[in-house]
């Protein structure tokens, strides 16, 4: 199954202030921590703690997010189903990096060991 235009584009414009309360959250639940949470988004993108706390403050979509990421080289070894789609068959780049991030948090909360998460 592939995203939709509409499905695309609303994944842009949706701000990364407001998907990572919801990542922490759902970590928190799991007995996860914060210091994990940031491991896996510095792995996949490259931001340390204080980027990530100015991408959340200046309130950026996912589109600038990305844009300002340097996507791991490992990222493309990221697989399986997230949300319904299958991460190795979205072809906008944009939807399958947000869905590769979606992915590391949903595998870290289901207590996957950091190794194996990392793709290490």
């Amino acid at each position: 199954m592939q995203p939709t235009t509409e499905h695309n584009e609303k994944i842009a414009k949706m701000t990364f202030a407001t998907v990572y309360p919801l990542y922490l959250a759902k970590l928190e639940r799991k007995c996860r921590s914060k210091v994990e949470l940031h491991q896996v988004i510095e792995w996949l993108t490259g931001f340390n703690d204080d980027m990530i706390s100015k991408l959340i403050y200046g309130n950026v979509t996912f589109e600038a997010f990305f844009a300002q990421a340097q996507l791991n080289p490992n990222a493309n070894l990221i697989t399986g189903l997230i949300c319904g789609y299958r991460i190795e068959e979205i072809e906008n780049p944009l939807t399958r990096n947000v869905r590769y991030l979606d992915k590391l948090v949903d595998e870290l909360a289901k207590g996957r060991k950091m190794e194996k998460i990392l793709r290490s």
